[in-house]
């Protein structure tokens, strides 16, 4: 491991602790908690990290969320998606704008949608006829007002001109050819 990917696997482990303690700070809409926490370490990670580690620090806040009770199954589907989407529209665009819409749309829409049969199937819920009204509406809340936070964030960040700097600091060392 070079030391570009522990920089990112450090910075990867203090997101996911600061969505964990987030979610103490998580508001109830319908039948989900609603964590905008989540949604805005989501973001910084597709800005500073990339998909694969922002997946991956969604993955261990929705696990660790969980078993301490903080939780439930549908922090799953409900940050794991927008973290990839995310991410993945950073990557390829390198826009803060597209990359909200893609959490955005990610959470609410694909983890929205994801989040049905985990409820009927790992959690013994039926609301057949709600599926859309009892995660997609709670995810898109949720994820737009992370999405508000974050932009702000970076936003800042840019216009301090410490974001370039940032991401400068963890982009990945080609390594040198023997």
């Amino acid at each position: 491991m070079n030391k570009t990917n522990t920089k990112k696997l450090a910075i990867a482990a203090v997101f996911c602790a600061v969505a964990v303690v987030g979610s103490l700070f998580s508001v109830p809409v319908f039948g989900s908690k609603c964590s905008p926490v989540q949604h805005m370490v989501n973001i910084l990670c597709a800005v500073l990290l990339g998909p694969g580690y922002g997946l991956g620090a969604a993955f261990a806040a929705a696990l660790i969320r969980n078993l301490l009770g903080l939780g439930s199954l549908m922090a799953f589907p409900g940050s794991m998606f927008g973290a990839l989407i995310c991410g993945l529209v950073y990557k390829k665009t390198q826009s803060v704008f597209a990359t909200l819409i893609g959490e955005v749309l990610g959470t609410s829409i694909l983890g929205g949608f994801a989040a049905y049969p985990v409820a009927v199937f790992l959690m013994g819920k039926s609301a057949a006829g709600l599926a859309v009204y009892a995660y997609v509406v709670p995810f898109l809340i949720s994820t737009a007002g992370g999405a508000i936070i974050s932009a702000v964030l970076i936003l800042s960040l840019k216009k301090a001109n410490i974001l370039a700097g940032m991401q400068e600091a963890l982009r990945e060392e080609k390594p040198a050819h023997v």
